[in-house]
């Protein structure tokens, strides 16, 4: 089996070299606990780092969409098609996996197992990919979150509607409400004084009629 990795630092692609340590989250867990075990269950077989901040920040906007930018169709291209590699593919998002599945034909899974997996990876990423630093990759990350958010917030027209959407539907709910509670009303009325509802065919009015 094979693993991609989404960093901030860039993509990894990893060769699982233990397989029956996926039988369940917790046996990945436990063999992933240390670097020692993480050498010997986890070879990184291809690894592509971010040119810069907007280079990241392009892939995650796609990853986010569920979907591949460039970089990623060549690495993908480049060391699983033309390599002619057969194995399955973890990913993170099953979206993905089917984006990735419809453009290269690769069997990809996406589990609790294969999730815990990717965490445990990320854990010892330091260990598995020589020159990556692990405070150097948490600025990488604090970095790129950062630049994501301003993206969101400066792109996102849809907000400037997203207080009257809201307010629309909080409306239709309410409406909703008053009517059931106005048939509770007239249900539980209509033991004593069947015969109102025929009489005062308004909901307001019938509750303060109900309340003389």
């Amino acid at each position: 089996m094979l693993v991609l990795l989404e960093t901030a630092a860039g993509y990894g692609l990893f060769k699982l070299q233990k397989d029956k340590i996926t039988s369940s989250p917790d046996s990945v867990a436990e063999a992933l606990s240390t670097p020692e075990g993480a050498q010997k269950a986890i070879r990184l077989d291809a690894w592509s780092a971010f040119k810069d901040n907007k280079h990241a920040l392009e892939a995650c906007s796609a990853l986010i969409e569920g979907s591949m930018d460039k970089s990623l169709k060549k690495f993908l291209k480049k060391n699983i098609v033309e390599a002619g590699i057969e194995d399955e593919l973890a990913v993170a998002d099953l979206k993905l996996g089917s984006a990735i599945n419809k453009k290269f034909g690769i069997q990809c899974v996406a589990n609790a197992t294969t999730n815990q997996l990717m965490r445990g990876i990320r854990e010892q990423l330091s260990t598995l990919v020589e020159g990556l630093d692990d405070k150097e990759q948490r600025t990488m990350a604090l970095g790129l979150s950062h630049t994501l958010n301003r993206f969101k917030l400066k792109f996102s027209p849809e907000k400037v509607d997203t207080m009257i959407i809201q307010a629309v539907a909080l409306l239709d709910d309410l409406d909703k409400e008053l009517n059931n509670f106005a048939m509770r009303l007239r249900e539980w009325y209509g033991w004593h004084f069947p015969e109102l509802s025929k009489i005062v065919t308004d909901n307001y009015s019938y509750a303060k009629v109900v309340k003389l």
